[in-house]
Formats: C-alpha cells, sequence, structure tokens
C-alpha cells in the first residue's frame, strides 16, 4: 500500500473511498516477551468505521516478530495494569 495515496484507497470492508491510514503502536505477547511495534499502519474507514491491517501490515509485523532482535532495540517503558472497577471506585455491576 502506498500511504502518500491515501485519499484515492478504498475500503476493503463497504468499498467507499476515502480511508484514512492511522499509525498506531502494537503491542504483542506479555512480560519479558513483551514487543511494542511502533508506527503500525491502520486503514480507518470513515464511512463504516472500520479500522483493519492491510495483509502487507500483517506480513510485516510477523517478520517483526520472527526477528525481533534484529529489529527491536531495547528501552526502558512504563508499564501500567488496569486495576479492577472497585480500585478505580467504580460500581462492580451494572445493575
Amino acid at each position: 500500500m502506498n500511504y502518500s495515496d491515501q485519499e484515492i484507497q478504498v475500503c476493503d470492508i463497504c468499498g467507499k473511498p476515502g480511508v484514512k491510514v492511522k499509525f498506531v503502536s502494537r503491542s504483542y505477547g506479555q512480560g519479558i516477551n513483551l514487543l511494542v511495534i511502533e508506527k503500525v499502519p491502520v486503514v480507518s474507514c470513515p464511512h463504516c468505521g472500520e479500522s483493519y491491517l492491510t495483509a502487507e501490515t500483517l506480513h510485516g509485523i510477523e517478520r517483526i516478530k520472527l526477528q525481533r532482535d534484529f529489529f527491536a532495540v531495547e528501552r526502558p517503558v512504563p508499564v501500567a495494569e488496569f486495576a479492577g472497577r472497585t480500585r478505580l471506585g467504580l460500581p462492580t455491576s451494572d445493575h
């Protein structure tokens, strides 16, 4: 996918033109096996609301995961765990 031609792309879900490409960070694994991949292109359609990864992007992610020692650099990153509802002061039931 040529990301400079974002406006002429059509949505793979609804077929309408005008999709946008957003770049996000995605995390895979957990603990010492955690891998964060930055600038992952996600296709987003303003018409149907769907967001998806292209096959090309998915292949690229798999290649990075398989060869993480080559692609990844270690960086210290703060990690927060989502607290339970009661620790956040939220009701425990929707009833």
